[in-house]
């Protein structure tokens, strides 16, 4: 089988859909926006760069025809384009046989709503796929407001060999509440570090752990000094990705309190119940999807830092019950969003796609 992956090529989701295929035998190449390109990811999985030569959206006119030449060239079985707005909007331009697209959030949530000219790209774009996929049933159902065929639901799910608990990084004596998120509003970081600024009133013992970097960095962390906790509070910047899963073990509670709808999955609360630690997050998106309510976490009111903290005190004051919840959520990842299992799925689409024989 021949993939051919049209997607950010820095993206950590698009080069670990094109490492999975490579591992199982699949003939896989990225094609990517030339200011999208990872030098790095391209030395792991061949990856062609699309000129962008005029400005905006009108870039996209010289990138489906190079698309075109590549199509012509690799000829692969199947086109997946990722991210409905742009990439997706090429590929169904390239009228290629045997199209796939994959919607992610604000390109759904979004993008179809600023204008009518947008809902016409969703659209067109939606009516040229031969399958559609989208990585939870709330972004799915936003979909269909826009065709009515049937929408897949692949999730991106989570490595468990590697998010797993590791005791060892635990301190003890310490309560760590943290996240691993991009910093901005979307996200929600003001409203967790607001939060934790009154857990700490209570539990001086406690600390505020947030890894990952983002345009409002500063920003936060002139409100944590405001606030008067910036002494117990650490900033750790973007962290390598095989690295992630030691942070989050050294949390006892993870919190996702993000504020758009657009947050269509919530990997990051998956791979904090993998790791056996409970969460908190708000209830937009597809985060109400992924975190069962009172049994591998809460769900609370986005914009909310008094409950935030509230479910968050709740979870560090009950042991026994965070430890539960926590063992719920591994064995609610291993059931429902094992990333093997879950890319697996995909593949197991494509073949049924290219069985029923699509027409050209």
């Amino acid at each position: 089988m021949k993939v051919l992956i049209l997607a950010p090529s820095r993206s950590i989701h698009t080069h670990k859909w094109a490492l999975f295929y490579k591992n199982n035998g699949i003939d896989v190449k990225v094609a990517t926006f030339s200011d999208h390109y990872s030098e790095e990811n391209a030395k792991e999985i061949d990856t062609i760069s699309l000129p962008k030569l005029l400005p905006g959206k009108l870039s996209y006119i010289s990138s489906v025809f190079a698309l075109k030449k590549i199509l012509k060239s690799y000829q692969p079985d199947i086109l997946h384009a990722h991210y409905i707005s742009s990439y997706g909007f090429v590929g169904a331009l390239a009228n290629y046989r045997t199209f796939y697209v994959s919607v992610w959030g604000r390109d759904i949530f979004q993008f179809p709503l600023q204008g009518s000219t947008n809902r016409k790209i969703v659209e067109y774009t939606l009516s040229k796929a031969d399958v559609i996929c989208s990585t939870s049933h709330i972004m799915a159902k936003e979909t269909n407001k826009y065709t009515d065929k049937n929408v897949f639901v692949t999730p991106f799910g989570v490595d468990m060999s590697k998010f797993r608990p590791m005791p060892e990084f635990k301190t003890d004596g310490k309560i760590t509440f943290g996240t691993v998120k991009a910093l901005s509003d979307k996200y929600g970081i003001g409203d967790l570090i607001k939060a934790f600024a009154k857990i700490h009133q209570e539990k001086n013992n406690s600390d505020l752990l947030i890894v990952g970097d983002g345009p409002q960095r500063s920003e936060y962390e002139q409100l944590a000094r405001d606030l008067k906790i910036d002494h117990v509070t650490t900033f750790t910047g973007r962290v390598p990705n095989d690295q992630v899963p030691e942070y989050i073990n050294k949390m006892d509670v993870f919190g996702v309190p993000s504020t758009e709808d657009s947050e269509s999955f919530g990997v990051a609360a998956v791979e904090s119940m993998a790791c056996g630690v409970p969460a908190v997050v708000s209830n937009v998106g597809g985060l109400p999807e992924v975190v069962l309510e009172g049994k591998t976490g809460f769900v609370v009111p986005k914009e909310n830092p008094d409950e935030l903290a509230k479910a968050m005190l709740y979870l560090a004051d009950h042991k026994d019950e965070s430890k539960k919840m926590g063992l719920a959520g591994i064995e609610h990842v291993k059931a429902n969003y094992n990333w093997t299992d879950n890319a697996n799925g995909m593949i197991e689409l494509y073949e049924q796609t290219l069985k029923k024989g699509m027409k050209s």
